[in-house]
Formats: C-alpha cells, sequence, structure tokens
C-alpha cells in the first residue's frame, strides 16, 4: 500500500501563483511516475504533470510554461508549482503515484485532493 499526503491549494486570483506538495510512504517501487491530476465540476478527470523516477516529465499543453513539476526523490516528494494561474485552472488537484511492474502492469494511487480555485 502507497499513502499520499497532499497539501497546498486554496483561493488565489488569476495571474497569481500556488504550489501543490504530495508526500509518499509505504511500498513505492523503483520504477514509478508520480504526477499531478485534475478533475473540474462536470468534466472527466485529467493530467495535468507527471514526472518518471528516472526524471521525465510530461505536461498538459494548457499548462506547458506555466507550471513545473519536481521531485525530491530522498523524501518521496512531488512539488507542482503553478505560475501565472488562469481561472479555468479550478479544480480539484489530485497526487497520484504509479508504481509500474516489469510485466508492464501498474498500479495507482491517489490522494484525497486539494481545491485550487483561481478568481477572475
Amino acid at each position: 500500500q502507497v499513502q499520499l499526503v497532499e497539501s497546498g491549494g486554496g483561493l488565489v486570483q488569476a495571474g497569481g501563483s500556488l504550489r501543490l506538495s504530495c508526500a509518499a510512504s509505504g511500498s513505492i517501487f523503483s520504477i514509478n511516475t508520480m504526477g499531478w491530476y485534475r478533475q473540474a465540476p462536470g468534466k472527466q478527470r485529467e493530467l495535468v504533470a507527471v514526472i518518471t523516477s528516472g526524471g521525465i516529465t510530461n505536461y498538459e499543453d494548457s499548462v506547458k510554461g506555466r507550471f513545473t513539476i519536481s521531485r525530491d526523490y530522498a523524501r518521496n516528494t512531488v512539488h507542482l508549482q503553478m505560475n501565472s494561474l488562469k481561472p479555468e485552472d479550478t479544480a480539484v488537484y489530485y497526487c497520484n503515484l504509479c508504481n509500474l511492474y516489469y510485466t508492464g502492469r501498474r498500479h495507482d494511487y491517489w490522494g484525497q485532493g486539494t481545491q485550487v480555485t483561481v478568481s477572475s
């Protein structure tokens, strides 16, 4: 089992910044990804940013150049620095850790979610 504890989030005006953090503990495989997803009301959950255990990152197109994902491997923590926030970034943000098996199977774990609200 893996436990994910999120922090950060809140209310910010458009153009502002927020930083999300997520600390993982438990059975974390050496090959994994950590990342952030978000879900706005009435919409499906979508990937925001992900970083692999090897340091490769990937971002959703609308956040490229504004959001930066990073990891502290010693502390099993992932951060999402969000700059130039827009009202359309408003959503519940979920931390994700995905353990990857050599067989190709994957096991996803989720945080409880943290609200990010951007006012116009």
